[in-house]
């Protein structure tokens, strides 16, 4: 099973194994024990399907499945670590942003 997620980080695009869980088996965070957790702490506020006020959020860009998150791994990373312009309200501690460019790191293009 781990050789299946390691190989699902090999290409630049990711690829529906059904689960991303763990990209990099020897720091295993995943949308489970991490990435789902922040996403509806920082992100979800705009970025889910069933928000009201999406605060000019494009409505295609949503972060309900890990799936989604998977897909725009590249752009979450350049928004969060490259720019910091999400979350717009900022406050997204040291530790949060290692793990999230660990969790993404390897499925971005």
């Amino acid at each position: 099973m781990w050789i299946l997620f390691a190989l699902a980080c090999s290409g630049s695009e990711p690829v529906d194994t059904g689960s991303y869980s763990v990209c990099d088996p020897t720091f295993p965070v995943s949308w489970d024990n991490f990435g789902e957790g922040f996403m509806a702490t920082n992100c979800d506020g705009c970025h889910a399907s069933g928000t009201r006020d999406r605060n000019d959020a494009p409505e295609e860009i949503t972060f309900d499945t890990e799936y989604q998150v998977m897909t725009q791994a590249g752009d979450i990373l350049s928004a969060v670590i490259d720019s910091a312009s999400m979350p717009p309200a900022g406050g997204v501690i040291e530790e949060d942003l290692i793990l999230l460019e660990k969790w993404l790191g390897c499925f971005a293009e």
